[in-house]
């Protein structure tokens, strides 16, 4: 990809801006905004539509090549010139040889080595001025480190205690020698976790760092880090640093009356149990004396940092909808797509389409398609990588998805919308899509915008981070609100307000499968990034580290919504039962069709016949993960169940939350669990919801130029909602 760009909001309102940045190899490129309808390029639907609308950005514009700069890293700003020092913290290294992994850096340097040796250095670190270890640090085991130097004798020392020791292999080590630097005589910053270059990041966890102006011995340095009271009484402190306060925000406190507060750098991991973390406290507010760490990685990333190349205010009467700034030069193009929501306070349509931002976010440029192991085997074909994940491959500082690991083996906890999204396209096919489109996430959803267009079907859309920032005043008013294929992230903000719509008289349509499933935090003051913990059950591709369940961003309790009491089943009747990637199938209709009170929902539906047997997702409206009615979990008594599919292939498993005991009848072929069910009921104030419990229904809706029984549910069903009559 050789032009490529992110913008600086997901949601926009007439009247607003928003703002583009642009990394481009050629000296020049063109830019047009346009309205997307259809994003699927598979030939045997409609294919791929966009409209161009008038604004002021289009023309042409000049290139540059703009560069990401990930790993985290921890500021202190004017800490004051020190003749002599000590420095100590707990560390918790996860990739000693990686190379070289500053510590901390000011006139001195305390870092690991290539050798994966700890070491203190001076200036360039040349002609005898680096003073190193020879005991080569086991990853993620606790150390107490530190360094002193002593001005008056240019003694300098550096030391490393391994807090669990082995017999045959305790890596504690000491080591003294002058060296004569020549400090700085002026106050500079202090640089954690990275150098003054930000580079040579360190992959691990640091926990209670100290500083004093005097050369301590190591036991006197080594019992202030153990004990932060004891520190503070200790002449000759500076600073000490207490991680676990202000865990929400992104400034460390220096608990010294010189208050020498830092500023954190992308984002490291928060929440973190530190080195006398005993296993008796889970919640990082019940105990925070015990979560002192912050977990820092050389591929963290919040911001991107580009810089602007052009903008865009909304005007006034731009249509609500699914946009997108197009980028062409030559033969290459790149979209940054868009939302276009009405202004604040109103609302333009009876129907709102709520575009699952957080589930975007959520799978921002996975890389599981080239680096899981397991990728074919889950979708039981070989994997096709489109020119995007090369481009991710070849670029990992674009930083991965919320189903990625870090470099050094932890999962992503944090996402953010701030850097290039390149899974996040018109015309992407993902390896999670199935069988012919593949199509997954935002793309899939574009299959909803063109049917809602082509049956005439006026609608708004909204955002989930508009929902997070507004709650239930954002759907009042709306008669319908549409969810797309995948709403699989929701806050307790978002989880809140859905929920009072439904019970205020809101009609909800649930399009798809999986949704309602992680709770995530938003972060307070920090825009366009999430948090999830990945705690107990669960589809995972890594699980968070016992005692890590809770969000830094909110305090919250996190994994699923079902391990808090709140199964999607309460909302939509309907929960994540099943997955497989490979075919999709149909569904077969249930007694509860020919309930009187169904009626409506299968005019023109003949009593025998099956409902999406073709599709452009996997061949079937029936397809990739699948949701099922069940009264043990909240599916209310009066649901009906509508249709059910059946004769999934053995790609389908039942998901793991379901398991107590592995056994072999698991499969599609074997399974009554691996089923998507088709449900309706009724809710208070004359609301109503239907669910289609599957990713792949809105596959279905174009076939047969859009006269199908899938297309002619879908649409009895919506013009029945937006009627005001209470069902």
């Amino acid at each position: 990809m050789k032009i490529t760009g992110y913008a600086d909001r997901f949601s926009v309102a007439p009247g607003e801006t928003i703002r583009f940045m642009v990394s481009s190899d050629a000296p020049r490129y063109r830019a047009d905004v346009v309205r997307l309808v259809h994003g699927d390029t598979n030939p045997e639907g409609p294919g791929f539509q966009e409209r161009e609308v008038k604004t002021t950005v289009s023309g042409e514009y000049p290139g540059r090549v703009q560069k990401i700069h990930p790993g985290s890293a921890a500021i202190v700003p004017n800490v004051p010139a020190l003749k002599s020092f000590t420095i100590a913290a707990m560390i918790w290294p996860t990739l000693p040889e990686r190379g070289r992994q500053v510590l901390f850096a000011r006139d001195f340097v305390l870092e690991i080595g290539a050798d994966g040796c700890l070491a203190l250095s001076f200036g360039d670190g040349m002609q005898g001025k680096r003073l190193p270890l020879g005991q080569p640090l086991l990853a993620r085991h606790w150390y107490s480190v530190g360094a002193g130097y002593n001005g008056n004798t240019g003694e300098a020392w550096v030391w490393q205690r391994q807090l669990l020791p082995y017999p045959r292999a305790d890596r504690s080590d000491e080591r003294r020698s002058k060296l004569h630097p020549h400090p700085t005589k002026s106050a500079t910053p202090l640089f954690m976790a990275a150098n003054a270059s930000a580079t040579h990041h360190f992959n691990g966890k640091i926990d209670s760092p100290r500083l004093f102006d005097r050369a301590l011995a190591p036991d006197d340095a080594d019992r202030a880090v153990r004990d932060a009271t004891e520190a503070l009484r200790m002449p000759g402190l500076v600073a000490a640093w207490d991680f676990a306060r202000g865990m929400s925000g992104t400034k460390i406190e220096d608990l010294s009356r010189n208050a020498l507060h830092g500023e954190l750098v992308n984002l490291p991991a928060r929440a973190m149990k530190g080195w006398n973390w005993d296993g008796t406290a889970m919640d990082w507010k019940s105990c925070p004396e015990q979560y002192g760490a912050i977990h820092f990685h050389e591929d963290d990333l919040y911001d991107a940092g580009w810089q602007e190349d052009f903008r865009l205010e909304v005007p006034q009467d731009l249509k609500s909808g699914i946009y997108a700034a197009r980028l062409r030069s030559g033969d290459d193009e790149d979209h940054i797509p868009f939302f276009v929501r009405p202004p604040k306070g109103k609302r333009t349509a009876d129907i709102a389409f709520l575009a699952p931002t957080a589930s975007y976010m959520a799978y921002a440029n996975d890389a599981n398609s080239f680096s899981s192991p397991g990728a074919q085997m889950v979708v039981g074909r070989l994997v096709v990588l489109q020119p995007n994940d090369l481009h991710l491959m070849v670029h990992p500082e674009y930083c991965a998805s919320l189903y990625d690991n870090h470099v050094d083996g932890s999962g992503i906890c944090y996402s953010s919308r701030l850097r290039p999204i390149l899974n996040l396209r018109p015309k992407y096919a993902s390896w999670l899509g199935a069988k012919g489109s593949g199509l997954w996430q935002f793309n899939a959803d574009l299959h909803l915008s063109d049917w809602l267009e082509r049956k005439g079907f006026e609608f708004d859309v909204i955002t989930d981070e508009d929902l997070h920032a507004e709650g239930l005043d954002l759907l009042k008013g709306y008669r319908v609100v549409l969810t797309g294929s995948h709403p699989e992230y929701y806050s307790t903000r978002m989880l809140d307000a859905m929920t009072r719509y439904t019970q205020e008289g809101g009609r909800l349509m649930y399009l798809g499968a999986n949704g309602f499933y992680w709770r995530i935090g938003f972060h307070e003051s920090l825009p366009g990034v999430i948090e999830v913990r990945r705690a107990e059950d669960g589809i995972r591709t890594w699980a968070a580290e016992p005692g890590e369940y809770f969000q830094s961003f909110t305090g919250e309790y996190g994994g699923l919504w079902r391990r808090q009491g709140r199964p999607p089943n309460l909302l939509v009747g309907t929960g994540f039962t099943a997955q497989g990637f490979d075919l999709s199938s149909y569904y077969r209709r249930q007694p509860g069709s020919f309930d009187p009170r169904a009626k409506f929902i299968f005019a023109g539906v003949g009593d025998d016949e099956l409902i999406g047997d073709f599709g452009l997702v996997g061949g079937g409206a029936a397809g990739l993960e699948l949701d099922r009615a069940d009264p043990l979990l909240g599916t209310p008594p009066h649901a009906l169940v509508l249709a059910s599919s059946e004769k999934h292939t053995d790609i389908y498993m039942v998901v793991c939350e379901e398991i107590l005991v592995n056994t072999p009848d698991l499969t599609g072929s074997q399974s009554p669990l691996v089923r998507a069910d088709l449900v309706f009921f009724e809710t208070p104030k004359g609301g109503g919801v239907f669910s289609v419990s599957s990713i792949a229904w809105m596959g279905s809706l174009s076939h047969n130029n859009y006269d199908n029984n899938v297309s002619r549910i879908t649409e009895n069903v919506l013009r029945r909602f937006v009627d005001p009559k209470p069902l």
